[in-house]
């Protein structure tokens, strides 16, 4: 649910890239990410149509992907129900536990209504690549649990990541490491896509700034390393890392570089986008995903 982004580059991104290596192990599973795979998934996401919530097309989403995960043989799979004027819908919450730190989590997140149109774009890519991401790390060892959540009611507010906040990560007092955020990165069909976004905290309660700051850096490092992508840095804003940035959790994102000028319309389509760019941000954002979780062989 973006409509602008600023984006800054900054020399420290490079110097941190410049100072690191890929994870040879995280390197060969990276490798293992499916660009057909991504595609299928986008064109069953693409033809459930207008996911909006209350829509039957939102219900057969949500199915899909639960169904996804159970698939894959997950477990603990979460369907966190909350109400508004439209209806009531499901925040899908599967975790994966952690070796060392199993109380500790990483928050990897998308949401999966869409507005106007299929949402193929805003926000298919988000939901397919943390399938994907899910697959692929189903049978790797972290230290830190990973909850992979695919929210909704974002395009009416950020109500879903709202309600979780508010119902489940404060009452419960959650350990919360990092908040990892993916929204629309499918990037626009006919322009080069080569540039991926990460986005930082710059906003109020200041307390948190500094490490988002940090962590965004690093989350730009491992995309470079893991993908054929360049990075820009840009300013976090209007999705779902937003209510957990407001309690002064640290946050980070991705975003495309060119934005699609279909979102929120009926054209927000696979004929718009880019595929193989979706694949190339899935790839560095699993590498990202197997460093900040610290996984092992």
């Amino acid at each position: 649910m973006k409509k602008l982004v600023f984006c800054l580059l900054i020399s420290a991104v490079f110097q941190t890239i410049s100072a690191q290596t890929a994870n040879s192990f995280y390197t060969d599973i990276v490798s293992k990410t499916s660009e057909a795979t991504i595609l299928n998934h986008l064109t069953t996401f693409e033809n459930f149509g207008v996911k909006t919530v209350g829509s039957k097309a939102l219900t057969n989403a949500e199915n899909w992907i639960t169904d996804y995960y159970k698939s894959l043989d997950y477990t603990d799979i979460e369907l966190q129900a909350f109400t508004y004027r439209k209806g009531t819908s499901n925040n899908i919450i599967v975790t994966k536990k952690g070796t060392k730190y199993p109380d500790t989590y990483i928050i990897i997140d998308a949401h999966y209504d869409t507005i106007n149109g299929p949402g193929t774009n805003d926000n298919g890519t988000g939901t397919v690549l943390i399938m994907e991401m899910a697959r692929l790390l189903k049978d790797i060892d972290t230290e830190y649990s990973i909850k992979f959540i695919h929210f909704s009611g974002e395009e009416d507010g950020l109500l879903g990541s709202k309600y979780y906040v508010k119902n489940t990560v404060i009452p419960q007092d959650l350990d919360i490491k990092l908040v990892f955020n993916i929204d629309e990165v499918g990037g626009v069909n006919g322009l080069t896509n080569d540039t991926i976004v990460c986005e930082r905290d710059l906003g109020k309660p200041k307390s948190n700034n500094e490490a988002s700051n940090a962590v965004t850096i690093q989350l730009a490092s491992y995309m470079e390393l893991y993908s054929n992508l360049k990075t820009e840095i840009a300013n976090a804003y209007a999705s779902d890392y937003m209510p957990f940035e407001d309690q002064g959790f640290t946050i980070t994102g991705l975003f495309e570089k060119h934005e699609s000028p279909v979102n929120h319309t009926a054209k927000d389509d696979l004929t718009h986008m880019d595929v193989t760019y979706v694949y190339e941000v899935t790839k560095g954002a699993i590498g990202a995903a197997l460093e900040f979780a610290v996984a092992s062989e």
